[in-house]
């Protein structure tokens, strides 16, 4: 999907006035659009640091509502209810940092197929499912092996389960932040 550099700021901007609005009303803001781009049903994830740590991160992979309401709703499950962390507060806003990730449409791969730093992965097997956005294993310096057996671990399953066929689903992403220099234009 592509995303243009206007797009990706006004976007930035709709999570830190849902954020806000949320945290003091403790409801979503009501945002009206009627930019095509801003409506294209997308699946979504949006993360948040403080201080350079991460500080919440919740994504909805199906591209079963407009994008801007998937922004919406991930900036306030990501700031309120990721179990790893306590519930983003209203004072902590101004520190606070948003990646955003749109996803294209899941599409089933094999592990040979993948291609590190391009492709997110999910991983179904077993009643359980792993998902890694496509910059994780970039990040950490993971070779494909690495890549797979840490997306076993996220499911909870044995690291080397990936080799036993599980069904894998692979997605590519348009990952952009407010910290990124230039916020071009996303394809």
């Amino acid at each position: 999907m592509e995303i243009s550099r206007e797009h990706r700021i006004e976007l930035i901007k709709l999570v830190h006035q849902t954020l806000a609005y949320f945290l003091k009303n403790h409801k979503s803001p009501q945002f009206k659009t009627d930019d095509p781009a801003l409506m294209i049903p997308c699946g979504v994830f949006v993360t948040l640091f403080k201080g350079g740590q991460l500080r919440g991160c919740i994504g909805h992979t199906q591209a079963d509502m407009p994008l801007y309401t998937a922004v919406q709703e991930m900036a306030i499950s990501s700031a309120t209810i990721d179990p790893r962390f306590p519930p983003v507060l209203e004072q902590e806003l101004d520190d606070i940092h948003v990646e955003i990730s749109v996803l294209s449409d899941l599409f089933p791969i094999s592990a040979d197929q993948v291609e590190v730093g391009k492709h997110g992965l999910m991983l179904v097997y077993g009643g359980r499912r792993g998902l890694l956005l496509p910059r994780v294993p970039v990040e950490r310096g993971w070779d494909l092996n690495n890549y797979l057996d840490n997306l076993c671990y996220k499911a909870g399953l044995p690291m080397d389960i990936w080799e036993q066929n599980p069904t894998l689903l692979a997605f590519t992403a348009c990952e952009f932040s407010e910290d990124d220099q230039q916020l071009a234009d996303c394809a």
